[in-house]
């Protein structure tokens, strides 16, 4: 709920002048590590009505969603033509979420702590759950467990995330786990997402980076990584236990994450201190939940079986030149959206 409210507030705040529109201030830099992966495309085409609808983010460079953008500033050209009838809404779409935890290896020192700090970032996500959100937990060590399956709310979770043990001595097979979490959350319908919490370390996985990317870049979910690597290394170092911490490739550990999320069109982010949690999390569901969606009645007349292409400008309805966009201060920001979409209305009508 607090994703929606904070979007409810910056729409709140949304000021128009004559040829701009002015936005509050963000944070200064993005919450997430390194480049975001590219959204899924999302293109429903109705063959009995005609009818399109097309869900996009609206980002500033730094990967905050852009509110408060008027129906009229979206121009939308099907195959270069433009669509006169195209209607503009802001959705908030419930999400079921798959939590993936790591949940074992080979360090006794190091499970301690793992235990403790998954303890900690699930509990702060289950906070900000809408009670429309659908949640399941899933941890993983040597195989993936289920521990709770997709329900309403995050409220029942809670204990049972309280009261787990510190884990086994095991492996810690990443790869296998995003392989099967992806293959267990593709028929859950509506918007849907992966939180994978891990340090990153795999030690035995049958598949490889490359499955691990090959499954994510062919997935119907985004994986929002949150690197707790950091907090563990922290933690050993004020317990005099970081010895383990020598005899792990942390860089190559934290890269392998940041393909993957980009590859499924998620973001990674590097959770050092309890305190960041809130701000990530909602930063992650404003990401998820909140679209522009864009309806029009496709005026092609093209085989229902040629791909269409869609793409979407943002204009001043007043002069038709590029929308302008500017912060508190009167800064300039170039907006990011995706700038293309195609469909085909036999398949996507199915």
């Amino acid at each position: 709920m607090r994703t929606i409210l904070a979007v409810s507030l910056l729409l709140n705040s949304v000021a128009w002048g004559q040829d701009s529109l002015r936005i509050p201030n963000r944070q200064a830099k993005s919450l997430f590590e390194g480049e975001p992966g590219i959204p899924k495309s999302e293109v429903h085409f109705n063959p009995a009505t005609g009818t399109v609808m097309l869900k996009l983010l609206v980002e500033d460079p730094h990967g905050y969603f852009i509110p408060g953008i008027r129906r009229e500033s979206f121009v939308v050209y099907e195959n270069g033509v433009r669509q006169t009838n195209a209607n503009v809404e802001i959705e908030h779409a419930p999400v079921s979420l798959a939590l993936l935890t790591e949940y074992g290896g080979r360090h006794a020192a190091l499970n301690l702590d793992l235990r403790d700090e998954i303890s900690t970032d699930t509990r702060a996500l289950l906070q900000i759950i809408g009670r429309q959100d659908k949640v399941a937990i899933w941890a993983y060590a040597d195989r993936v467990t289920q521990l709770a399956s997709f329900s309403l709310g995050g409220e029942n979770l809670d204990a049972g995330v309280l009261g787990l043990k510190p884990p086994e001595i095991s492996e810690t097979n990443l790869y296998d786990a995003v392989i099967s979490a992806l293959r267990r959350i593709r028929p859950v319908p509506g918007r849907k997402a992966i939180v994978l919490i891990s340090s990153g370390v795999d030690t035995f996985s049958k598949a490889t980076l490359d499955d691990a990317l090959k499954a994510a870049r062919s997935g119907t979910a985004p994986l929002y990584v949150i690197d707790i690597g950091p907090a563990l290394r922290n933690a050993a170092t004020i317990r005099g236990a970081s010895g383990f911490v020598t005899s792990i490739d942390w860089k190559t550990a934290e890269r392998n994450f940041g393909e993957i999320a980009r590859a499924s069109g998620g973001r990674l982010y590097s959770a050092s201190r309890s305190i960041d949690l809130p701000a990530i999390y909602g930063d992650m569901m404003e990401n998820v939940k909140v679209r522009y969606v864009i309806t029009y009645k496709s005026s092609g007349t093209a085989s229902p079986n040629t791909q269409r292409i869609v793409t979407v400008e943002l204009v001043n309805p007043r002069t038709g030149r590029p929308l302008e966009i500017v912060d508190g201060e009167g800064r300039l920001i170039r907006p990011t959206i995706i700038p293309r979409q195609a469909y085909v209305p036999d398949s996507a009508g199915k």
